[in-house]
């Protein structure tokens, strides 16, 4: 029996190819980049000398097929748009060297200044199925030759080495016996307890060179960037570059008694000191929530073990990501949804039901979980960081968009003018997103995207290459 799917596939593929418009709107999906779900906009741009009237130049979208001119999505989100994500690590990469190695407005000796790779982890909440290796070699689990019954009846041993791709990863051996209201909670207060430790770093730093806070300020600025990453159990821990400036950031020397290791101690004594209280909740006391045992803080240098280029790869790479590694979804559910329908693995439906669970409770509303239940509870930044450390995504945006704007007048699809001497008219309206099913194997096609192209399709396509 045909499939429905690849004959809509086969229509839209040919209407599309035999369009009279068909090489105006693949120019216009090779001007997005090949986003997967570009933005549909209608409208029109006037450019008016201000002095005489005169029109120099006029832009409708009523012309374009379809009447509408379709424009990158701009998500950050690799699972949603790899093409508009690329973009966004590719600026995350930029942004985050500038500051390890200079350029972007930060000058080159920014990689004299000591500078930490530091990794907060998340408390454990239960014990889960794991990966371990040694010498590149599988390790079991969780192996315990007296292993003891949990409550539920359920062994607490593994000796499974499991594989990379193992969905059993992160997944708690006793799912009745894992905390998943600490889990949530450590989640939604995960960004309260990076502000405290970002002060209690500031305040280590001014008692260990007998400073105060505010003296400290006038001699020394501590930069930061970091990212988020959800582990396979579902928790979030967090990825930090650190760096020590003088006082006007990047562009002035810190001072000489401003070293690693000075920063170092700073940063173990936070990393221990700050905790953040958790709402009372099912007739429970408050619990303390805490960063977790593990510890990593590694020095970052333009030739060492870790270098800047490691450094802005690994977090560039995170900063498309969320939680999608839990087997979640990446949308927004409704507190009404079957879970038992979703596509997801139990483990992240457990956390979501939690999350909605918690989220209706009186005294919760702040946390806002049951809205941010796709995340597991998290709705801080993926990634962000302190003023003084480098360039920001806003003017590295600009940049190519003063680089496109120039192209354009070069090639003559813009006049050449002094902006100051012109008016610029623009009415814009959103006329929709995305692209129907043969669109979007065309737009893969073109552009190189990893997206699946059914037999029929293949079909379609080589033969109008022929």
């Amino acid at each position: 029996m045909p499939n429905p799917s690849n004959a809509n596939v086969k229509v839209g593929l040919i209407a599309r190819l035999h369009d009279p418009d068909y090489a105006r709107w693949a120019a216009q999906i090779r001007a997005t980049g090949g986003c997967r779900q570009p933005i549909h906009l209608r409208g029109h741009l006037l450019h008016v000398d201000q002095a005489t009237g005169a029109l120099l130049h006029r832009y409708s979208t009523t012309t374009e097929p379809g009447g509408v001119l379709r424009v990158p999505c701009k998500t950050r989100r690799a699972s949603r748009c790899p093409s508009c994500a690329e973009t966004y690590r590719a600026d995350t990469y930029h942004l985050i060297r500038a500051g390890l190695a200079g350029g972007k407005g930060v000058p080159t000796t920014v990689s004299t200044h000591p500078c930490l790779f530091v990794t907060l982890t998340a408390p454990s909440f239960g014990t889960v199925h794991t990966r371990r290796e040694r010498n590149g070699k599988p390790l079991p689990c969780h192996p315990r030759r007296d292993a003891q019954t949990c409550p539920h009846g359920r062994v607490m041993s593994c000796t499974a080495r499991h594989g990379a791709d193992e969905e059993r990863l992160g997944e708690p051996l006793c799912p009745d016996c894992y905390s998943y209201t600490g889990s949530v909670f450590f989640n939604a207060l995960a960004p309260e307890l990076w502000r405290r430790f970002t002060l209690a770093l500031r305040r280590h730093v001014a008692k260990l060179t007998g400073h105060s806070v505010k003296g400290l300020r006038e001699e020394l600025t501590i930069s930061f960037a970091k990212v988020a990453e959800y582990q396979r159990r579902g928790v979030v821990h967090f990825h930090a570059v650190i760096r020590l400036d003088g006082p006007d950031g990047p562009t002035s020397l810190p001072p000489a008694w401003a070293t690693a290791d000075v920063l170092t101690q700073a940063v173990r004594h936070a990393h221990h000191a700050v905790t953040v209280k958790a709402p009372a909740v099912d007739g429970k006391p408050s619990a303390v929530l805490r960063w977790g045992g593990q510890l990593d803080i590694r020095p970052i240098t333009l030739d060492g073990d870790l270098t800047d280029q490691a450094v802005a790869g690994y977090i560039a790479k995170y900063a498309t990501k969320a939680a999608e590694c839990v087997g979640t979804l990446d949308r927004r559910i409704n507190p009404t949804e079957d879970l038992t329908t979703l596509p997801i693995h139990d483990h992240a439906r457990r956390l979501i039901a939690e999350c909605l669970r918690l989220g209706a409770l009186d005294g919760l509303a702040d946390l806002r979980l049951a809205e941010w239940a796709h995340m597991l509870g998290f709705r801080g930044h993926f990634s962000t960081k302190s003023r003084h450390y480098s360039t920001t995504l806003g003017d590295i945006r600009t940049e190519r968009a003063d680089h496109r704007r120039g192209e354009a007048i070069t090639t003559g699809r813009l006049p050449l003018f002094e902006e100051d001497t012109v008016l610029v008219v623009a009415h814009w309206a959103y006329a929709g997103k995305g692209l129907s099913a043969g669109d979007a194997v065309l737009a893969a096609a073109m552009t190189g995207q990893p997206l699946s192209v059914s037999p029929v399709a293949r079909e379609v396509l080589g033969a109008s290459a022929r």
